[in-house]
């Protein structure tokens, strides 16, 4: 019998004898679930990138994150939550051991690159906004390197359950693949600690440090300008609370339920919980196009008609426009000589 790499080594394959972790009637409905979100979220991010090619006014620097995002959402899509209509709706993984690892990367790789890249675009809306780095402007090279940054960041750390140092399993319900967080095994312990505190908390930090940094910066506007200044001020705390929320939404119980298992190996969890963690996270694939695109007016204005074939229920607004042209005038007035 022919051996196998130590990579694709494991148990995770189909035990007809093992116990079935939801009725019949739970994995149907699971897979119901996934296929509206797999069908939302590829109509939602195929339309940004459409739009992008198709309109020159949207390849903008500070645009090539927010199609990054959808790209790498897109990719999420289809190499993770599409399999997993199939599979919930035969109630157990039909794709094998090399099924497995290859789902595994995929959508490990496509997941970091888009946490990664919601981490980029706070970095970017800071960079922007408050000018920490002075008169620099923001250029296609700082929005191309900073997109490649984040595919190479989550290669490196989705590469090594490949060469050993960890692996991927079944998750959940046994019908997705993933990081296995279960394995007491040090090798892999070590790696889920730094893949955990590399790939989720460092982003969230980011987050948390870039959006921060910049709603102070905006009530130093809004104190001196006024008016529009002050609009900009709420809109944009609006949105910030959307994305910190959406991030905390998406990734918080996954990343709770993978510590819980590590440092409680014996705990055990109901199977609902380990499902609702997992579908939480690959959920993000829909409202991330919602959130980072569709209340973007730039984008609105262009993938809304796309969508409602010609139809737009929203005019074009120009107060934004106005409001960032009075906070970009303001900030010198705010910032240190």
């Amino acid at each position: 019998m022919a051996s196998f790499p130590e990579f694709l080594n494991g148990s995770s394959l189909h035990d007809p004898e093992s116990k079935v972790p939801l009725p019949r009637a739970g994995f149907i409905m699971l897979s119901v679930l996934m296929a509206f979100f797999s069908i939302t979220a590829v109509m939602l991010n195929s339309t940004v990138i459409v739009v992008t090619l198709r309109h020159k006014q949207l390849r903008q620097p500070l645009n090539f994150a927010l199609v990054n995002l959808a790209v790498a959402d897109l990719g999420i899509t289809l190499t993770g939550s599409l399999p997993s209509v199939v599979t919930n709706a035969m109630g157990y993984y039909i794709m094998g051991r090399v099924g497995c690892v290859m789902e595994g990367f995929c959508v490990a790789l496509f997941g970091i690159t888009s946490l990664c890249t919601v981490a980029l675009i706070a970095v970017e809306r800071l960079f922007v906004v408050c000018k920490p780095l002075g008169t620099i402007k923001f250029q296609t090279k700082h929005a191309a390197g900073g997109v490649a940054l984040s595919w190479l960041w989550s290669l490196i750390w989705n590469m090594p359950p490949l060469f050993g140092w960890g692996s991927y399993q079944l998750e959940g319900v046994g019908t997705s693949c993933g990081p296995d967080w279960q394995s007491r095994d040090l090798k892999n312990m070590s790696y889920i600690i730094c893949y955990f505190s590399l790939c989720f908390a460092v982003p969230f930090a980011i987050i948390v440090v870039s959006y921060s940094w910049l709603l102070y910066t905006l009530r130093q506007v809004a104190k001196v300008g006024g008016g529009a200044a002050a609009r900009a001020e709420a809109r944009v705390g609006w949105m910030v609370v959307m994305m910190v929320l959406a991030f905390l939404v998406s990734w918080l119980p996954y990343a709770t339920l993978a510590l819980t298992i590590i440092f409680k190996p014996d705990v055990e969890l109901d199977a609902l919980v380990k499902v609702v963690s997992i579908y939480m996270a690959k959920s993000s694939t829909v409202y991330n196009p919602m959130i980072y695109i569709y209340m973007n007016k730039q984008f609105r204005k262009y993938a809304v008609p796309l969508l409602l074939c010609g139809k737009d229920p929203w005019p074009s607004e120009d107060d934004e426009t106005e409001a960032q042209t009075t906070v970009s005038q303001m900030i010198n007035k705010v910032s240190p000589e």
